[in-house]
């Protein structure tokens, strides 16, 4: 992958098919930078191993998926967009969709920061 452009449409690629543990190892730099909003339980992960373990507690958190929406890339120089739209029921709770934006900052063709607005 050379472009912000490529990186960018891989990575909605890999999210479309709920792979999103591979999408992480493949496209983030290892001093990545995680942040979501502060009423989150967890605003702010540093580094790709404390990515991939928000990740799977995440992961874990879900009963069942029921659909996934990503939206192609909105790109810019070293910037790219997504929405994310997921429907799901976490365990122990009633089924419920989330919607977010999510923002992604490139340099030297990683990602170094995921942003995620809700």
């Amino acid at each position: 992958m050379n472009t912000n452009e490529e990186i960018a449409e891989a990575l909605v690629a890999l999210l479309r098919t709920g792979n999103f543990e591979e999408a992480v190892k493949t496209f983030f730099d290892k001093d990545a930078i995680s942040t979501e909003p502060e009423s989150s339980n967890i605003p702010e992960v540093k580094g790709l191993d404390a990515i991939l373990e928000k990740g799977e507690q995440f992961r874990n958190s879900v009963e069942a998926w029921h659909g996934i929406m990503v939206s192609g890339p909105i790109i810019s120089e070293n910037f790219f967009a997504i929405q994310l739209k997921v429907d799901l029921t976490f365990k122990g709770q009633e089924p419920s969709s989330m919607d977010e934006i999510i923002v992604y900052q490139l340099v030297e063709g990683k990602i170094k920061k995921e942003q995620f607005f809700y």
